[in-house]
């Protein structure tokens, strides 16, 4: 029974896949960027079966932008 090419490789990427996962690279370059962009801080989620991403998703309400309160707007209003 002939063994796949890439059997021989599995102990050596799994322990890249650890070493990217645990060094944060598991996103693109283009991904952190828009992140960063957004000012995104939350969870973004992968679920990967066989090699393929089944599906992914994002934490909502974490888009929200700090609103001022409503006693600081009424201090800057009386004092202009």
């Amino acid at each position: 029974m002939a063994s796949s090419p890439q059997s021989g490789n599995d102990g050596s990427d799994f322990v890249e896949f650890r070493r990217k996962v645990r060094s944060a690279e598991v996103l693109s370059a283009a991904m952190e960027r828009l992140l960063q962009q957004l000012h995104f801080t939350g969870r973004v989620s992968v679920q990967v079966q066989n090699g393929r991403v089944l599906k992914s998703g994002y934490e909502e309400g974490y888009f929200r932008q700090p609103q001022p309160d409503q006693a600081s707007l009424g201090r800057q209003a009386s004092e202009e």
